[in-house]
């Protein structure tokens, strides 16, 4: 039977061999949880994405969102799906039950939400919004607010957002203008507009809560002045039912490249002198409360991409294999010879390998920084906490990037697949990859994710935390350089992760130097190229677990599968790894030539 959306047999194998899982789950907070529970879990997700989501997501990007008197309206084939999707609390699986959730393993969870994601993101994220913004009040709130708000955004009854970006204010958040003022009883008035919020306002829960960013009358300009506040679109009645109508509106929603299902709104705040905002923590510390939601955010961002990738994958493989198109070139010149599937053309094979490689290792690369999360809240020693908790903080803006990117890259390689086909809307292919672009944009874009790498996470605890990283590449190839099969393969890898490391160190210096702009001219370049380094030593962590399988017995349905991991880094590594060896060279060669070329020189004028 064709896979669907994430392969499932590939999602096992590095939840249950590669990471470890039943190991993970033997902790005490996950005692609920064994492996054929787990497993249970993952079937149903996947019957549910397949039955009910996936078919909903082309007709919701036809439909589209429609926006009349301040009111949004969603497709009206996601209202059954979400429906199920709350009935069943799937989209608070991995919530701590202290917040109202199940307290499914993170790998659990993020394998469920990549079913739910790749059938239909648009509609999956109405349900799941809320978690970030009730995290934030959990950490942060009074107990009456965390009464009030937690565990109904946890279950989706009431719906979450954050309103951060304006139209002057977007990667510069210092510069904001909504502003607040004190009331006698306690609350603010808040006056300010805020664009791109996404799932600002619909029709699908009860109520919306907004966390705010905004400046309070008087205090100073930029990040340091800035306030975090809850605002409702309805006011609680003492009971804690929805009341009053709050003065946020939403003045329109975007028409979009891709997610056309989902509503991308613009709100305005105070318009009649009567928004009410509760503060969220301390004063002046919005930028930090908000951060601890960002986080997450990207993390989620980087799954999300990862499940487009994973779909349009899948799609492009089963085309290959039906789709009847030419001779085998062994047979080329002998016009009886009969068509054959694509899939056995030599080109039509690399690009499916090439996209194989890239969504095997971004999974890998993704469980892996869940698994580092995993080991920080289970840890026994402070020291294993802190190791693991720094090594997830380091992996984010690779994971939020680089799986963005390439995710992408994978869509767009779909297409390629398919052929003229794949431009149509006949085909499923063309709207993951429109859907997939904004990723790269979410929650920070790549510059500011590579600005954040260099600029702040290279450097943490001198350079100890990012020599760590390299450190467990190091254990990966060092064991597999003792298999004489992968041992050239491990070879390469060393090479690059050596010279990653020495790259690494010659930058952060010059970022810290009068040639700080040219270092971070690089910057990019140099956050992909560690994601490229990742995803080696990701694919030849595979390929050393399956060689180590079949070594011994196998049952007949994994052998394709074993060996297909061995040949995808094998692939990889002697194709893709040679080519970040160049990119490693031309960031140490330094060039200034973007800083140094004068603005009249870029043309167009």
């Amino acid at each position: 039977m064709a896979q669907q959306l994430a392969d499932r047999r590939d999602v096992d194998f590095v939840i249950w061999e590669q990471m470890n899982g039943e190991e993970l789950i033997k902790a005490d907070r996950y005692n609920e949880f064994n492996r054929k529970a787990c497993d249970m879990i993952l079937t149903e997700a996947r019957n549910l994405a397949l039955k009910e989501m996936l078919p909903t997501n082309q007709e919701g990007d036809q439909e589209g969102v429609k926006f009349e008197n301040s009111e949004v309206k969603v497709p009206e084939c996601f209202h059954r799906p979400h429906r199920l999707l709350l009935e069943g609390e799937w989209g608070c699986l991995g919530v701590p039950p202290e917040m109202g959730g199940q307290g499914a393993p993170p790998l659990v969870a993020a394998a469920a939400s990549e079913y739910f994601m790749g059938a239909n993101w648009s509609l999956y994220v109405y349900a799941t919004m809320g978690i970030g913004t009730a995290e934030m009040i959990h950490q942060y709130g009074t107990p009456e607010q965390k009464e009030a708000y937690v565990e109904k955004l946890v279950q989706g009854q009431w719906g979450g957002t954050m309103l951060l970006t304006e139209p002057q204010a977007g990667s510069d958040v210092g510069a904001l203008t909504t502003s607040a003022v004190r009331n006698e009883d306690g609350t603010y008035s808040l006056t300010g507009n805020k664009i791109f919020i996404t799932v600002g306002e619909h029709d699908l829960c009860e109520n919306i809560i907004h966390p705010v960013l905004a400046r309070i009358e008087g205090d100073p300009p930029g990040t340091k002045g800035i306030s975090i506040f809850i605002v409702p679109k309805y006011l609680l009645n003492e009971d804690g039912t929805p009341g009053q109508r709050n003065d946020i509106v939403c003045t329109g929603t975007e028409e979009k490249h891709g997610i056309h299902g989902n509503a991308t709104c613009s709100l305005a705040l105070g318009s009649k002198g009567k928004c009410i905002g509760y503060l969220l923590g301390e004063e002046r510390k919005g930028m930090r409360i908000m951060f601890n939601m960002m986080n997450g955010a990207r993390m989620s961002t980087g799954l999300q991409a990862l499940s487009f990738a994973s779909s349009a994958y899948a799609l492009a493989v089963n085309y290959a294999r039906e789709r009847v198109q030419g001779r085998d070139m062994n047979d080329f010149f002998n016009k009886e010879a009969p068509s054959v599937p694509i899939i056995k053309h030599p080109d039509v094979r690399r690009m499916l390998l090439w996209m194989k490689a890239y969504v095997d290792g971004m999974r890998s690369l993704f469980y892996y920084a869940a698994t580092c999360r995993s080991k920080s809240q289970i840890a026994k020693t402070e020291e294993e906490r802190e190791f693991n908790s720094e090594i997830y903080d380091l992996l984010t803006p690779v994971i939020k990037d680089y799986l963005s990117v390439h995710s992408y890259d994978v869509c767009i390689q779909a297409i390629q697949v398919y052929g003229g086909a794949g431009y149509v809307k006949d085909y499923p292919v063309e709207q993951y990859a429109r859907d997939c672009k904004i990723t790269s944009i979410f929650e920070g874009t790549s510059g500011i994710q590579a600005m954040d790498m260099l600029g702040r996470k290279l450097g943490m605890k001198k350079g100890q935390i990012f020599a760590n990283l390299l450190g467990e590449m190091k254990k990966t190839v060092s064991s597999a350089k003792e298999n004489e099969t992968l041992a050239p393969l491990a070879e390469k890898v060393d090479n690059v992760v050596d010279r990653l490391g020495e790259v690494s160190m010659w930058l952060g210096k010059n970022a810290l130097s009068e040639n700080m702009k040219t270092a971070f001219a690089h910057s990019w370049p140099f956050l992909d190229v560690i994601g490229d380094v990742m995803l080696g030593w990701m694919l030849l962590w595979r390929a050393q677990i399956a060689s180590e399988k079949l070594a011994g017995k196998v049952k007949k349905k994994d052998q394709a599968f074993y060996e297909g991991q061995i040949k995808t880094a094998e692939f990889y590594v002697r194709t893709v790894l040679p080519v970040t060896l160049g990119r490693l060279d031309s960031i140490k060669d330094g060039c200034g030539a973007a800083v140094e070329i004068e603005e009249t020189g870029f043309g167009c004028l």
